[in-house]
């Protein structure tokens, strides 16, 4: 099992002044403590209620995941998850290119049908209903694919045209920077899973007993597209109160195994401590030479 640290928000002590240095300072500690991923969410409001008040600083992803690609040599980078409704689709893949080009092929392309009204209406960006954003999801699914793949013809949708695809350089990441779905529904978004991801992003909220439903259902929409189930790498994501008035080493190690004995792959989630660095030191001493063996 891989690890991965999700950083959902930026109010730490002495914020905003030092928001760049300790970001920074947190994704090189976590870089080499082991960590095999990092992650921002895609929110231009701080998620209220759940994370924080809506005012609370909160950064562009794309702009953000550049910054810690700078301080970062081996850890892969990427967005839990693009809003599909924020970006055009041919400058979100050119932003996920640059990402990939200028880590080293470290990017992923973590992408879903987007949800939080209030940001958008907000900030004026398009909120369709719910089947309409689907529709442009699974659109730049095709284009991201198009654009990677080389291919100069014109793509032609519904709700997106690119009359000449040009997408220059390439990533470096071959075939190209790994496709990450957000969420469970279990008739659409699985099911863009099974024919477009590479892998799959599930919620721990719910418990073994649903990730494993979830799972199950991944599998019956490969087994109906003659989708390999094994070339789809199983995400989860939470969150881990660790420290004397949470988690140890030891329970993390366990929640760990827990995950791994239904299949998942990578379990990645977020400290609220992080910005101390220690939770970051004792995982990478304690926890992860543990699960790599799961």
């Amino acid at each position: 099992m891989k690890l991965g640290l999700q950083v959902p928000a930026f109010n730490w002590p002495g914020s905003p002044a030092n928001i760049g240095p300790k970001l920074a300072e947190i994704a090189s500690a976590a870089d080499e403590a082991g960590f095999a991923s990092l992650w921002v969410m895609d929110h231009y409001f701080q998620i209220e209620p759940g994370v924080g008040k809506a005012t609370d600083p909160m950064l562009e992803a794309y702009t953000a995941l550049s910054h810690m690609a700078a301080a970062t040599e081996r850890a892969r980078l990427g967005c839990m998850v693009t809003g599909v409704i924020y970006r055009e689709p041919a400058l979100l893949i050119k932003a996920v290119t640059t990402l990939d080009v200028l880590s080293g092929g470290r990017a992923y392309l973590g992408i879903g049908a987007a949800w939080y009204e209030r940001e958008a209406r907000g900030l004026g960006f398009p909120f369709p209903p719910l089947k309409e954003r689907f529709e442009r999801l699974e659109e730049t699914l095709q284009i991201a694919k198009h654009l990677w793949s080389g291919n100069p013809e014109p793509y032609t949708g519904r709700h997106y045209q690119l009359v000449e695809p040009i997408n220059s350089p390439q990533p470096l990441s071959q075939p190209y920077p790994p496709i990450l779905i957000g969420g469970g529904g279990e008739k659409k978004t699985l099911r863009l899973v099974a024919q477009y991801g590479d892998a799959c992003n599930l919620f721990t909220f719910g418990g073994i007993d649903q990730l494993r439903h979830k799972l199950d259902v991944l599998k019956a929409h490969c087994d109906d597209l003659g989708r390999p189930y094994e070339e789809i790498e199983r995400t989860a994501l939470g969150m881990v109160q660790f420290g004397p008035d949470g988690m140890d080493p030891t329970s993390l190690v366990q929640q760990c195994r827990s995950l791994a004995d239904i299949g998942i792959q990578h379990f990645i989630f977020s400290i609220p401590t992080a910005f101390e660095i220690t939770p970051l030191k004792i995982i990478g001493q304690e926890v992860i030479p543990e699960v790599t063996r799961f």
